[in-house]
């Protein structure tokens, strides 16, 4: 199901965070599908990073804060996600610990569930809308423009009143416009391979 935010500024993104977001999310899937165990690992990784740091604001503070090693937040790691997560989910969050990214563990995620989807066959599809939409006009919508873009899309919709013309569709990095786009008009980094092999065997003990 589509889902919708009200949140004005949730359409900008923060294009440097997005690109090294997507450095480790590709990290991550690739380690997770070669050890089988992809789903497994984006649901213990999202799992951390929206339901459990959100109702532990000390945790969440700790693994932003550089003042705090990479060491004490491994043992941090330990503590919560050794032998209760796949290990292939613990090296991953120690890899991003060790190179001070572990504060970004929610954009990694949304990163990783992104390409998991595009490798699916799915794409995730973004749709600012000026004015709030029922959900006939939220399908009609995406209908529209799977058609237009011959791609089978997974939503979500985003309400801004600033923007111009009355929708925005963000698809990966491309973004699209009733100016650009013929078929809306008519309804309105290459991956360090370090980082996978981290993941996959526990081996992340280099420098930055």
């Amino acid at each position: 199901m589509p889902t919708t935010s009200n949140a004005a500024d949730s359409f900008h993104v923060d294009i440097a965070a997005d690109r090294v977001a997507k450095v480790y999310a590709q990290a991550i899937v690739e380690a997770a599908d070669a050890a089988g165990c992809r789903r497994e690992v984006l649901n213990e990784l999202a799992t951390l990073a929206r339901d459990v740091l959100p109702t532990v604001p000390e945790a969440a503070v700790v693994f932003s804060s550089p003042k705090v090693s990479a060491e004490e937040k491994g043992r941090i790691i330990e503590r919560i996600a050794g032998g209760r997560m796949q290990a292939t989910t613990t090296n991953a969050l120690h890899v991003l610990a060790r190179h001070g990214r572990l504060g970004m563990l929610a954009a990694v995620v949304a990163a990783a569930e992104r390409l998991a989807d595009e490798r699916d066959g799915k794409r995730q599809a973004t749709f600012t809308t000026a004015v709030p939409l029922d959900a006939a006009d939220q399908a009609r919508i995406v209908a529209e423009t799977e058609k237009a873009l011959t791609a089978a899309l997974v939503p979500s919709f985003v309400v801004d009143p600033a923007i111009i013309g009355g929708l925005v569709v963000r698809v990966g990095d491309t973004i699209y416009d009733q100016s650009v786009a013929t078929g809306l008009a008519r309804i309105g980094g290459r991956l360090n391979q370090r980082n996978i092999h981290a993941i996959q065997t526990g081996e992340y003990s280099w420098p930055n």
